[in-house]
């Protein structure tokens, strides 16, 4: 993606190079958007539902436009149309999946 992780423009200082221009007020708000929307889409919208459980600031990708796409779906969990519980990627773990700081709560 061309402007690269929503992380290198929240925390520049972490990274060789600093962004020419930082995040305006109406271009944070359209990130938030297009995240939120990805998510409905995720959560409400396939069939079976897909929970990403991974969303953190570095596997947000910005195009040219940018446009905030969702990517890193490694830790996804697929959700039945029925009970929904867990159907792909249920495998027995020990330990916490994920990024601390972004784990959902009942991971």
């Amino acid at each position: 993606m061309l402007h690269g992780s929503l992380d290198r423009w929240l925390h520049p200082e972490l990274y060789s190079s600093r962004p020419d221009k930082v995040l305006t007020l109406v271009q944070r708000l359209n990130i938030a958007a297009d995240i939120a929307a990805a998510l409905d889409y995720l959560h409400n919208n396939c069939q079976p539902s897909i929970i990403h459980c991974d969303v953190k600031p570095r596997n947000i990708l910005l195009g040219d436009d940018m446009v905030a796409r969702v990517g890193d779906f490694g830790l996804t969990k697929i959700l039945t149309d029925s009970v929904g519980e867990i159907l792909i990627n249920s495998k027995s773990y020990v330990g916490i999946l994920g990024t601390i700081g972004y784990v959902a709560p009942g991971n």
